[in-house]
């Protein structure tokens, strides 16, 4: 019976070498976050059921960021995740010659789709067992998976291709980026530059709510159940629009829509705008619960030296924005919760 075998290790070969002796075992692979403390590893274990059965086909368990909670172990089947590296490298025009360059936490999908792409694929492969601002910008590969924050510190130029994932990406990307969207439950990113990738079906219901169908969708969580309908639907928990050009524009998390004094604010658009005040170093916007307008718009910032005012930040707001997205509290911060991806931690 083929079992949940961790994979213990840091990015590189050895992590590589271990991957390929369980699959051909015919095992599934757990990849365990590096900076956890033992502790962490061994709860981590427990809830992930290391050691127990698999289905027949399943090939990998990837933890969720855990954003919100304790985190979800979701299978992927060798079929999605051949289904994914073969879609995903359709959509970049991966060649002969080009060199795939992983640094990113391989116990998230980010960073190891980029492991698995490769690997299917043929295309040669450099894993790194971080983030090296240095040898990053010092490898021959031309294909590369960052993040936002991980981006401001290269030179982006050396790369052909540079797949950007987890957080909002910069308003002044390189040409050179392609943003993507998708979530550990669909295997990596399925979603390129607004386009779905082929064979990824996207529906939006009247309420905004966007929902999955494609082949590199997970088959269930490792508790068993599985949010996926019988036709097929991923519910992301996002919601979003189809915009005029024909791409997906996706406005942020069902929860966190802030609703205040009737009006519907995104959190993702009032941080756009807070972060180009020359005083704001970091921002996060979430809601705060309300007896009069329900909910307030709460601007968390770091500041560069002094703090702004709550007035001088509601007027920069309000030149690009209504005045019901403006903030109506401010809290100040030396740093921001943020997941291993980038994401913030809003609440």
């Amino acid at each position: 019976m083929s079992r949940l075998v961790a994979i213990d290790l840091p990015g590189g070969p050895a992590f590589v070498d271990e991957l390929h002796r369980i699959w051909d075992d015919g095992d599934a692979a757990f990849p365990v976050d590096q900076r956890l403390p033992d502790t962490a590893k061994r709860e981590l274990y427990t809830a992930m059921r290391v050691g127990d059965d698999v289905e027949s086909g399943d090939a990998l368990v990837v933890a969720t960021s855990g954003s919100t909670g304790t985190p979800k172990g979701v299978v992927l089947t060798h079929d999605a995740v051949a289904a994914s590296a073969i879609a995903t490298s359709k959509r970049l025009g991966v060649q002969s010659d080009d060199h795939w360059l992983a640094c990113l936490p391989l116990s998230h999908v980010g960073g190891l789709s980029v492991v698995t792409r490769a690997l299917l694929t043929g295309t040669p492969l450099t894993v790194l067992p971080n983030f090296d601002a240095a040898v990053v910008d010092g490898s021959e590969a031309t294909l590369v998976s960052l993040v936002a924050t991980a981006l401001t510190r290269i030179d982006p130029v050396r790369f052909r291709t540079i797949v950007l994932g987890g957080s909002r990406p910069p308003d002044d990307r390189p040409a050179n980026c392609v943003t993507t969207y998708g979530m550990t439950e669909t295997g990596s990113g399925v979603v390129y530059d607004g386009i779905p990738l082929d064979g990824v079906d996207i529906d939006i219901g009247p309420d905004g709510d966007i929902r999955i169908r494609a082949p590199m969708l997970m088959r269930c969580y490792r508790d068993g159940t599985s949010p996926v309908d019988a036709e097929g639907w991923f519910p992301t928990g996002d919601l979003g629009e189809w915009l005029s050009d024909g791409r997906l524009h996706v406005a942020g998390r069902r929860g966190d829509l802030i609703i205040t004094g009737g009006e519907n604010v995104w959190t993702e658009a009032v941080e756009t705008a807070l972060a180009d005040h020359p005083a704001v170093a970091d921002v996060m916007v979430r809601g705060v619960d309300d007896p009069e307008w329900g909910q307030l718009v709460e601007a968390v910032i770091v500041p560069v030296d002094g703090p702004p005012t709550l007035e001088a930040l509601r007027d920069h707001v309000k030149q690009h924005h209504p005045a019901f997205m403006a903030p109506k509290r401010l809290t100040v911060v030396e740093s921001l919760p943020r997941t291993s991806l980038g994401k913030l931690r809003r609440h």
